[in-house]
């Protein structure tokens, strides 16, 4: 029996998921991420080391961008198949895709003209990594699956969706091969999500698997005590509401924006903060939040609860929604504190950028952070501390307030990543792992080994294995 497995992204680091399984002359790829951090951004140029062509099917496990992000390119350099997924997953990741489709475009179009003012000449013309129509051909092969229905890829070769309560519409997949008699489970963890987080459902767990992949974004630490990350969040309004400043947060447009809401609202509900007012800055993340509102079937027994007792928080109150430019830029006229949900998350695009221009550098104004900050994004030279950050091209000083909201990772931490393991009621004949930094990944393939005495291990970029 024999199983190929090709680790071509999210390795050793947090972005560029990608994962290429060959079964029984199939070929899938799970995943089809964005490259984010800034030393690994010229791998989305690369060809891809297989023909797109020759791809049968892709698997997507969310709709992040660092999961889904390269899908229009993989399309344009010749995939057919078909791209599997949730059908909440499929409605994000097409506003996703589409979005940054449009932001591929634009910086190629900024670049170009700052090349000319500068009088810079390159051998190559700058060009979007893809664009607009390259992401409408992509969204043209979503097929929606429902959660625990099997899906046959090819000859022996089916996949099943579970929750992965990591965002709405998450997965992990299990992959069965059937091969001369012989039978193989390979589980993509995806993201795994944490118990008791608010809207989304626990993740699902496992009872047997050969193989998995397994994420280690928070492997090497524990999160800190979460139970007060709504207080957190309510010290951190009243005290920018009494410094007359604004808020401004970088978000990611799935799961953290509407995340922010569902506090707000608790905090207005309890009096722990007085009514001001939010913009939630991000025509995407508009966008997404409707999606929510389709797919209720997907809410955690809370979310259903506090709607039936109160009405959906992504109707709160004062909640101004920022679609365009224009009304973006009115948010800076706005007399008073303001909260300023905007992308991206980690601050590496997007309208967050202009706002930390308008507000990073005057003392009574926050910036709060309630996401993960990857090595080499601007967001994570932001919350280490340094005084001066370059945005949009020029130096900026910082002297806004810097806070960090920990407990609102949508990643499970090494404690809870080890107990979704050991729900499998036999050890796996191997366990990788990845998505996660170099010492994250390595501290949690040291930790699987000593804690139940499986083989673990970390690969490393497009290290390929053969599955017995």
């Amino acid at each position: 029996m024999q199983i190929k497995l090709q680790f071509l992204g999210a390795v050793q680091n947090v972005t560029g998921s990608r994962h290429l399984l060959e079964a029984n002359g199939t070929q899938v790829l799970v995943d089809c991420g964005l490259y984010q951090e800034r030393q690994f951004r010229k791998r989305n140029w690369d060809p891809f080391p297989v023909p797109p062509k020759n791809i049968d099917a892709v698997l997507l496990t969310h709709a992040h961008l660092d999961h889904c992000g390269l899908l229009p390119k993989l399309v344009r350099e010749g995939f057919k198949g078909k791209i599997l997924c949730t059908a909440a997953t499929a409605e994000i990741a097409k506003i996703i895709l589409l979005d940054s489709a449009k932001i591929q475009e634009e910086d190629a179009e900024h670049k170009r003209k700052r090349h000319e003012r500068q009088g810079r000449k390159g051998p190559y013309p700058v060009v979007p990594l893809y664009t607009v129509e390259d992401a409408e051909a992509c969204c043209s092969l979503f097929s929606n699956v429902e959660y625990r229905e099997s899906v046959n890829l090819g000859d022996g070769v089916e996949t099943t969706f579970y929750d992965a309560g990591h965002v709405l519409g998450s997965s992990i997949i299990r992959v069965k091969v059937l091969q001369d008699g012989q039978e193989r489970i390979i589980l993509f963890s995806g993201d795994i999500g944490r118990p008791d987080r608010p809207i989304v459902c626990d993740p699902t767990v496992f009872d047997y698997a050969d193989y998995i992949l397994i994420e280690s974004t928070y492997g090497d630490r524990v999160h800190e005590e979460t139970k007060d990350v709504k207080n957190a969040i309510g010290e951190v309004i009243n005290s920018a509401i009494k410094a007359g400043g604004n808020i401004i947060v970088p978000s990611f447009a799935l799961e953290r924006s509407q995340e922010m809401l569902y506090y707000i609202n608790e905090l207005r509900l309890k009096n722990i903060i007085p009514e001001f007012k939010v913009f939630l800055d991000s025509p995407m993340a508009s966008r997404i939040t409707k999606v929510f509102k389709h797919h209720p079937e997907l809410f955690d027994k809370e979310m259903t609860e506090f709607i039936k007792r109160h009405k959906s928080p992504f109707e709160l109150s004062g909640l101004q929604m920022a679609g365009t430019a224009n009304e973006s830029k009115a948010i800076n006229d706005v007399n008073g504190t303001v909260m300023v949900i905007a992308g991206s998350g980690m601050c590496t695009g997007g309208r967050v950028k202009f706002h930390l221009v308008n507000n990073i550098s005057q003392p009574n104004n926050t910036i709060m952070f309630v996401g993960y900050q990857a090595v080499g994004t601007l967001g994570r030279s932001i919350v280490d501390g340094i005084k001066k950050v370059r945005i949009l091209g020029e130096k900026r000083s910082i002297k806004a307030k810097i806070v960090r909201i920990h407990g609102f990772s949508a990643h499970a931490d090494r404690d809870e990543l080890l107990d979704w393991l050991k729900e499998l009621e036999a050890p796996p004949r191997g366990v990788f792992v990845v998505h996660g930094e170099t010492e994250s990944a390595r501290s949690f393939g040291n930790y699987i080994r000593e804690q139940t005495g499986w083989k673990a291990s970390v690969p490393e970029y497009q290290d390929k294995v053969v599955l017995d």
